[in-house]
């Protein structure tokens, strides 16, 4: 949303209020959030620290309501915003397309190592690595909500046997035509790929972990286009050491931005993103605007809807 902010700006004034954008990347710490939130009467929270010690510095000040902009909520203490009378939502059903297409870039390249050719070629080299076709291939995916469900569809579309593990889905009959629903990690030893779409909570955090990797096929490929927590990352360099992990796929990690040090970094065999599976400009609007919709109703103020064209 910061990236396009002035397509919003003009939303709020409109409706006689100020929009206010501190200057930063990604997240603002707790002391930085608790110094400017008592001045604000909503918040469109990003993927800053939603703690209670933030939110009750806002309810101590002028902050009426809050909205979490997209739809993972694991950073939003969603008890605390109870618990101090803010009215809170989040944006979900936004971008199950656009993340979808995503891991499906990561798939591919992947199978066909399109990173390392590109690598290669820009060293002034010329590879040609031998590469995996995808029909046919098993595709484990933990998580079936919205993003799941597109990731699905794109990879049934490529002649991948898909199984799906979560145990909250409610698969159509169509779905179970399409797909094998099993428990977690029922059927790994044979995944060629292993995909992470789930939302992190404590019940999902470091779920792909050592113990995983063990029981997984020889040379799987990983993709987590979720939350860094799903996956224990010293599990998985671990794996990637022994041969275990082919490669792996990552538009997220578990801490954020990715460190200048993190070994992570020195695996050639991995695609490395910055939590940017969402990031177009048609998404980002949508969900900026369902983001603003809601907190404009929190605050009781009259949508005016051709502010919105």
């Amino acid at each position: 949303m910061l990236g396009q902010v002035e397509l919003f700006k003009p939303i709020f004034e409109a409706h006689g209020l100020e929009l206010i954008c501190p200057d930063f990347v990604q997240t603002l710490s707790e002391e930085e959030l608790c110094a400017l939130l008592p001045e604000m009467d909503g918040w469109i929270i990003g993927d800053d620290p939603a703690t209670f010690k933030v939110l009750e510095a806002g309810k101590q000040g002028q902050l009426k309501a809050v909205v979490k902009w997209g739809v993972g909520v694991d950073n939003v203490d969603f008890d605390a915003c109870k618990q101090l009378g803010l009215p809170v939502s989040n944006t979900p059903g936004m971008f199950g397309e656009e993340v979808a297409d995503v891991a499906l870039s990561y798939i591919i390249g992947l199978a066909r190592q399109t990173f390392l050719i590109d690598r290669g070629v820009r060293a002034d080299g010329w590879p040609k690595p031998a590469g995996m076709s995808l029909p046919g291939k098993k595709l484990g995916l933990i998580g079936f909500g919205d993003i799941g469900r597109s990731i699905a569809k794109r990879c049934l579309a490529f002649g991948l046997d898909l199984t799906i593990w979560d145990p909250y889905a409610n698969p159509s009959t169509e779905d179970q035509q399409k797909y094998t629903f099993a428990a977690y990690p029922e059927g790994i030893e044979h995944m060629d790929f292993l995909v992470a779409s789930c939302a992190l909570t404590p019940e999902t955090k470091h779920m792909v972990n050592a113990s995983v990797f063990e029981q997984a096929k020889e040379g799987v490929r990983v993709v987590n286009v979720s939350r860094g927590g799903i996956i224990d990352e010293q599990a998985l360099m671990q794996a990637l050491d022994s041969g275990k992990v082919h490669s792996a796929g990552l538009d997220v990690f578990e801490t954020e931005p990715l460190p200048a040090d993190a070994p992570i970094r020195n695996y050639e065999r991995c695609i490395l993103g910055t939590h940017n599976g969402s990031n177009t400009v048609d998404a980002v609007i949508r969900a900026s605007h369902q983001a603003i919709r809601l907190l404009f109703g929190f605050l009781d103020i009259e949508l005016k809807e051709e502010a919105f064209l």
